[in-house]
């Protein structure tokens, strides 16, 4: 099993930022790919940023230049630094962990960017 816990969401104006964090417990070996993905209303849950097997970084074009995905792998702890946050970007996001064993995700966190 692998348990996925996100913090970090909230309100915020447009043009500001957050920081999402995910820290992962239980049995987190031989995991090949972490990140975040989101949902926001009447759409389909979309990838946001993710680390794959060998550590690259792969981000959505919407989000590029503005997100940074990092990680410290002595708290097994993923991290999503928001900057530039644009009202389009309201929504929940969930922290994805995906092992040999299947797909795992957090119990999400809202985001929404208003004035």
């Amino acid at each position: 099993q692998v348990q996925l816990v996100e913090s970090g969401g909230g309100l915020v104006q447009p043009g500001g930022s957050l920081r999402l964090s995910c820290t992962a417990s239980g049995s987190i070996f031989n995991i090949n790919a972490m990140g975040w993905y989101r949902q926001a209303p009447g759409k389909q849950r979309e990838l946001v940023a993710v680390f794959d097997i060998v550590g690259n970084r792969n981000y959505a074009d919407s989000v590029k230049g503005r997100f940074t995905i990092s990680r410290d792998n002595a708290k097994n702890t993923v991290y999503l630094q928001m900057n530039s946050l644009k009202p389009e970007d309201t929504a929940v996001y969930y922290c994805y962990v995906n092992t040999y064993r299947g797909n795992y995700w957090g119990q999400g966190t809202q985001v929404t960017v208003s004035s």
